[in-house]
């Protein structure tokens, strides 16, 4: 013990419970210091007292082995039970490892789940559900990846309901998208005798409020709230399609995430699609469940390359229901390449750099618009798109029949007036399958990034009287009810970001088109999800279309999105998946871009500009 009968070295949380931080005392200053400099991102802020990233200092916790005075550290009680927790959890699944599954010991049986609810539980649960509820209590804090429409929402109430039922717990924090509020209210009605006080955060909780329910665009503003209400009782927090805090403490969402993590006595993540950019965004989802341990467990996987050893070391740390133990049938996925007309390819050839002598007059125009991801989205599908019309939501005017190109005129006047002498292959591609579908009585799910695409299509497809949702739509619901119950309105025109989550489609609907895709593969594989879910009809056929133009940016979505996509289908052992990610080919965005995202681009403008 230091001079005074105080610790000689105390280890507790910063204000912001994302770092962790060291304090000596006098007689211990060099000690400390070398001690901090086995962190290297740590940062000794004056001589007696250093600040370590969390997951930083979780994973070279060994170093604390060397302190010369162990038997006198003084630890902050809840910084002690977080290390706790992460070093059983991990104790559990290096077993399980072993094992081939969970110990007999360290598990909860899947035949004893219902009577750990307690009496006042009803919902029922299917043989699957019952299993991963098994595994989710058998470890301290967990994780679900379950396919949407497995009932991961009833899973995690019933995770509740089994630790309130053991005083473990007596409240629970749900961060989730705006769209899957409904979902989380109904299933806490339906699930309890008596239903438990929900509510969806407003200013402040109200008093008593046992179900907590708040977005993700709210946490950074509410974060000193949702502390004090999570440290006021025993808690439990739930990230509900928790890839939207892939991006860890670099992202406002994790990093808001990340601090609340520490102040329950649980921690559960949801997500169907854990990692849709490749292992960093699994390293930082399993780092707010597990700090330290998560992050080091996932690169030690990948970073051999053999992804089916890697899937075996990390099947341990979550639960996992597929579209196969569902009984879902397949879904039938297929890329249609269309070519550009001549016009269309030449302008699309100018913006990437490959002017020919007509477009060489508008040089200046065409780079002023610059090579930027979206703009190149738009572009394959008309880049008429990139002139400005005269609110954001001005649908293209097609001239039918199409005028003579004018032999005069320059080619980006040519560009601002394409409709009136081409047809966007993608639009007609995507009114053939419309029109084929709707003659087998068939409705379709027609997806694409932009808004402007989205009223375009709204009025080419009239004669199918197309229900329209993008952020803008005042009748959402209103839209969508059309859709499911008018035999008239045969298609619905969305957007992924708008309807790429919480909403199920899958009993009016068994078509989907995609007109355009972009980087993002996690949104991808959920927009995929609304109409190939649990409920389809035996025997139903799910059909996936997506258009590609040839020799465009799309190409390399196309590449990249299979790389993610098979990347996810083989750590996660799932073949369901890994088949999305080799589409099969037949005859005729955004955001969300990494490095090789980024380089595959540059590729593409390179060797175009190059020919």
């Amino acid at each position: 013990m230091a001079a005074g009968g105080k610790p000689s070295l105390w280890i507790g949380f910063d204000v912001t419970r994302t770092k962790a931080v060291l304090r000596a005392e006098p007689p211990y200053q060099k000690d400390l210091a070398q001690l901090a400099a086995q962190f290297p991102a740590g940062g000794q802020r004056e001589p007696l007292a250093t600040e370590i990233a969390l997951d930083d200092f979780l994973v070279g916790l060994d170093a604390l082995g060397a302190w010369p005075s162990p038997e006198d550290v003084e630890w902050e009680v809840a910084l002690a039970e977080l290390v706790g927790g992460v070093l059983d959890d991990a104790a559990i699944a290096e077993q399980s490892l072993h094992d081939g599954g969970l110990t007999r010991q360290a598990s909860v049986a899947q035949e004893d789940v219902r009577a750990l609810l307690g009496s006042g539980w009803r919902a029922g649960l299917t043989p699957f559900q019952c299993r991963d509820i098994a595994y989710l209590l058998s470890m301290r804090h967990s994780a679900n990846f379950s396919v949407p429409g497995a009932g991961k929402t009833r899973v995690a109430l019933a995770v509740y309901a089994a630790l309130r039922e053991r005083g473990e717990v007596s409240r629970v924090l749900v961060v989730s998208p705006k769209s899957a509020y409904e979902a989380w209210q109904f299933e806490a009605a339906e699930c309890f005798e008596t239903p438990p006080a929900t509510e969806v955060m407003g200013k402040r909780p109200y008093l008593g409020t046992e179900v907590l329910i708040v977005n993700y665009e709210r946490l950074d503003r509410s974060l000193a709230t949702l502390a004090a209400w999570l440290r006021a009782a025993p808690s439990m927090i739930v990230l509900d399609e928790a890839h939207r805090m892939k991006l860890g403490v670099q992202g406002i969402y994790g990093s808001a995430c990340m601090a609340l993590g520490p102040l329950a006595r649980k921690r559960l993540i949801l997500t169907g699609t854990p990692a849709p950019n490749g292992a960093r965004d699994l390293e930082n989802l399993l780092s707010f469940v597990w700090p330290g341990h998560g992050r080091r467990v996932v690169t030690s996987a990948v970073g051999g390359g053999d992804l089916g050893h890697a899937s075996k070391v990390l099947r341990p740390l979550f639960t996992r229901t597929t579209k196969r133990e569902l009984g879902l049938p397949p879904v039938v996925t297929k890329i249609r390449y269309v070519d550009l007309p001549p016009l269309h390819r030449e302008i699309y050839d100018a913006l990437v750099g490959r002017f020919t002598a007509r477009a060489e007059a508008s040089r200046d125009d065409f780079d002023a618009l610059g090579r930027a991801l979206l703009r190149l989205l738009m572009a394959a599908t008309s880049p008429a798109l990139l002139h400005a019309g005269a609110s954001r939501y001005e649908p293209l005017s097609y001239q039918v029949p199409p005028l003579e190109v004018p032999k005069g005129d320059s080619l980006y006047e040519l560009l601002r007036d394409l409709p009136s002498y081409e047809l966007s292959p993608k639009y007609a591609e995507a009114l053939s399958l419309v029109a084929a579908n709707a003659a087998l009585g068939r409705k379709t799910l027609v997806w694409t990034t932009f808004v402007r695409s989205l009223t375009t299509m709204e009025k080419m497809f009239a004669e199918y009287q197309p229900a329209v949702v993008h952020g803008g739509t005042p009748d959402r619901d209103e839209q969508i009810r059309r859709f499911r119950e008018d035999s008239e309105c045969l298609v619905l025109l969305s957007n992924p970001a708008t309807l790429g989550e919480g909403i199920s489609l899958h009993h009016d609907c068994h078509d989907a088109v995609y007109v355009d895709r972009d980087f993002m593969a996690g949104r991808f594989l959920q927009s995929l999800d609304r109409i190939h879910r649990l409920g389809l009809a035996p025997g139903t056929e799910t059909r996936v279309t997506v258009l590609a133009a040839s020799g465009t940016v799309d190409e390399v979505v196309a590449k990249r999105l299979e790389e993610k996509v098979s990347f996810m289908g083989r750590i996660l052992d799932d073949p369901a998946v890994h088949q999305l990610a080799d589409l099969e080919e037949e005859p005729a965005v955004a955001g969300g871009m990494d490095a090789l995202d980024v380089q595959a681009l540059l590729g593409h403008l390179k060797a175009l500009a190059h020919k």
